[in-house]
């Protein structure tokens, strides 16, 4: 056997099918190319110690937005992806796949977008597109044939000038329709933004006159977007994809309601899958940090927060993504009712699912990398290249500590967002070291400035059915 680039010794890994092995991890050309016994004899240019560690494959997440400043439509200059991606690095993410927004036909900036991306990124990363006009929806097919992006959002709270505040026309259902039963034909997905708006704008016009200054905070933004809200969109996004013959994927579930209508759905036959994030497995309307945690969803109950915790360890949510925004702190100003939503969360996506799933609630560490990365490469189709420690793909590692106990301070945040909603918080797990095709991006703690404008965008295609 020829000699390897690289082997990792001493870890346990989270093998697929078999949990967690104790294994030593060879790497050639940027692909794992055989789980080695325990010190097995493997020639190799370099060798590197995980003694203590467990290895996960590299997080895949597929739910987030990177931007330029205050902008979230898409990167501007390399150094948006370079922050946002060393932020990654941090979290265990090896791969991202960020919403492209914009009010042109995708053809027209695509290549740019990937090009300026390219320059800065660390990590590997693909695109989804968010579909909200004519010719982007007449671009569909396109998308996924000639440019490996068969994922699409759509916001369905863009009604009655809704989506001006993003640069978005207006949508409706049959908009929706329109657009499922072009991914149904074509191999694609829909991923709805699912809340109904028209039950929000009555609700906000009562909650605001009863709360004109905003003085409940949290509590008051969840009482104009409530959970039926987000549920009743769910379940007729659901009805009207799987009407149409497309797969769907749900993003962000906050509430135990809208997990109940998607389920309902999915028993009755429809390919629905569950996402929900970070900061909705975390934080509730009690939380203190007030305005910082305007998101949309809103931050839901302690009672949905445990439902979703739930629905994770019991395989009904099917994967975690941040929804990481990294508008700055800036954006928060004004109280509840100005206050941008969304909040950064890339690099303490492990951190979290280790300390709060895993040590706290028995999630199981093969729980973890199945929806931080099995499901995620699966359902978006990358699972042809990434998603699980397994010869051929690529050696995409997170080498993580799980008996580190270590607190978040603003000082260690490495997005532009230059915030966490996890300040002060104490953790018990760390990555230490994350690879890319077999190239350090994290190296024992410090991020590898080596690793900038080397991450690479990866074409997608969903697998059949």
């Amino acid at each position: 056997m020829d000699g390897f680039d690289l082997v990792i010794r001493g870890g346990d890994a989270i093998l697929p099918g078999q949990g967690r092995t104790a294994c030593d991890i060879a790497v050639r050309d940027g692909r794992i190319a055989a789980i080695l016994a325990p010190g097995e004899a493997a020639p190799a240019r370099e060798e590197i110690s995980a003694r203590g560690l467990v290895i996960l494959p590299g997080a895949i997440d597929v739910h987030l937005h990177l931007g330029h400043g205050k902008d979230i439509s898409r990167p501007r200059v390399a150094a948006d992806a370079d922050r946002e991606t060393a932020a990654a690095a941090r979290g265990g993410v090896t791969t991202f796949v960020p919403y492209l927004m914009a009010s042109e036909p995708f053809e027209t900036i695509f290549d740019t977008v990937v090009g300026v991306t390219e320059q800065g990124a660390r990590i590997d990363f693909g695109y989804h597109f968010i579909i909200s006009t004519e010719d982007q929806l007449a671009g569909v097919p396109a998308y996924i044939r000639d440019y490996g992006a068969p994922s699409f959002k759509i916001f369905m709270n863009n009604r009655g000038g809704e989506g001006a505040r993003l640069g978005l026309p207006d949508i409706d259902d049959g908009f929706l329709l329109r657009l499922s039963e072009a991914a149904a034909t074509h191999g694609g997905m829909v991923c709805p933004h699912p809340e109904t708006i028209e039950l929000a704008w009555v609700l906000r016009e009562r909650v605001k006159a009863a709360d004109p200054d905003g003085r409940g905070g949290l509590a008051t933004w969840n009482a104009t977007r409530p959970p039926f809200v987000e549920a009743d969109a769910v379940q007729r996004a659901a009805y009207i994809a799987h009407t149409a013959g497309a797969p769907l994927y749900v993003v962000h579930t906050s509430s135990a309601e809208a997990l109940e209508a998607a389920l309902r759905h999915r028993r009755a036959g429809a390919r629905v899958h569950l996402e929900t994030c970070p900061h909705y497995l975390t934080h509730d309307i009690g939380w203190a940090g007030g305005d910082m945690g305007k998101i949309n969803p809103p931050l839901r109950e302690a009672a949905d927060r445990e439902r979703l915790w739930q629905g994770l360890i019991d395989g009904e949510i099917d994967t975690v993504g941040t929804d990481h925004v990294h508008r700055d702190l800036s954006s928060k100003d004004g109280g509840i009712w100005a206050a941008s939503p969304g909040c950064p969360g890339l690099e303490t996506l492990l951190p979290v699912l280790l300390s709060e799933g895993h040590h706290k609630r028995g999630l199981p560490l093969d729980r973890v990398a199945a929806v931080t990365a099995g499901n995620p490469a699966r359902i978006m189709g990358l699972g042809h290249v990434k998603g699980a420690i397994a010869p051929g793909l690529d050696a995409d590692l997170a080498l993580v500590d799980l008996d580190a106990v270590w607190t978040m301070e603003r000082a260690d945040v490495v997005s532009s967002a230059g915030y966490s909603i996890y300040e002060g918080e104490t953790f018990k797990g760390r990555v230490r070291s994350a690879f890319v095709r077999g190239r350090p991006v994290l190296r024992d703690d410090a991020l590898v400035d080596a690793a900038v404008g080397t991450g690479r965008y990866v074409r997608r295609r969903l697998p059949a059915g």
